[in-house]
């Protein structure tokens, strides 16, 4: 099992307002300090924007580039994606990252709202994913979508017209899923075979319907803590895994859930649910 970090499980996230935002000297100090030996990118400005010097970065923490989350318009006709990602591209070739992680933009600020697509917008994407599902794997790495909340794959019957509309494998964010609607068992059940990337969550359900009924926005959801340590909610990762163990799924597990901080924590903050969660998905191991 290959078991990487995420910066927003440190809550530094694309989202403008989000929280705050740690130093990247700080987050990837305490990746080491948990036994992570391979982190994603997190979101633009994170870390330096020129390709080598986000290696460098990386490097001089010892830390391996799994790759990273991408949010771009694909539904959009007038709206060409292959520029912007191939950009992108760069930094994880330079990098020897393996993994491009898509996500629907909804072209919208924040994950609280989406608007509603046609069948021109369905086409679009599906062209589109292709199109940079080929593109990634020119330039080596490979490439997945990430079904999440507030974007143009959200809900079950998003994710499923994805898998059967395209040709793109999926990034299992446990989390995202569960919170729009979709069992991750049944997917790794069904599906197990166009997992290429997953990211590890587990959800307190009760806040996740409030969610789903829109009592709550995703973001108050964080805040009031929808995401808990592996193993303390109610997203069945013992079958998960099992169920990729039987396609011998070779990716990488990362520990990805999203935290807000209102301010820097004084103490080890995130920290602590975050060694708790590693200890849990070795178990599984």
């Amino acid at each position: 099992m290959r078991i990487a970090g995420a910066p927003i499980s440190w809550g530094v996230c694309e989202v403008p307002g989000w929280g705050f935002q740690l130093s990247p000297d700080r987050v990837l100090k305490e990746m080491v300090e948990v036994g992570i030996t391979a982190t994603e990118f997190g979101p633009d400005g994170f870390l330096p924007d020129d390709p080598k010097a986000k290696a460098a970065k990386l490097a001089e923490f010892g830390l391996k580039a799994v790759g990273g989350f991408v949010p771009v318009v694909l539904h959009d006709p007038d709206h060409d994606p292959v520029p912007e990602v191939d950009k992108q591209l760069d930094a994880f070739v330079e990098a020897g990252a393996e993994v491009l992680v898509l996500a629907a933009n909804s072209g919208q600020d924040g994950y609280d709202s989406r608007p509603v697509l046609d069948e021109t917008g369905w086409n679009t994407m599906f062209k589109n994913l292709d199109r940079l599902a080929d593109l990634a794997r020119s330039r080596g790495i490979t490439p997945s979508l990430h079904p999440h909340v507030g974007t143009m794959v959200e809900t079950h019957d998003d994710v499923l017209k994805v898998l059967n509309g395209s040709s793109m494998p999926l990034c299992l964010d446990t989390g995202h899923l569960l919170i729009g609607g979709t069992d991750p068992v049944e997917i790794a059940n069904d599906w197990a075979d166009r997992v290429a990337h997953v990211h590890t969550k587990d959800v307190n359900l009760e806040l996740a319907k409030k969610v789903q009924s829109g009592e709550l926005t995703y973001q108050q959801a964080v805040l009031q803590g929808i995401y808990v340590p592996l193993g303390q909610g109610d997203v069945d990762f013992k079958t998960i895994v099992g169920k990729l163990n039987d396609v011998n799924f070779a990716g990488w597990y990362v520990m990805e859930q999203d935290t807000i901080l209102p301010t820097e924590p004084s103490d080890e903050g995130p920290l602590k649910a975050i060694r708790e969660s590693i200890e849990y998905l070795k178990s599984l191991a």
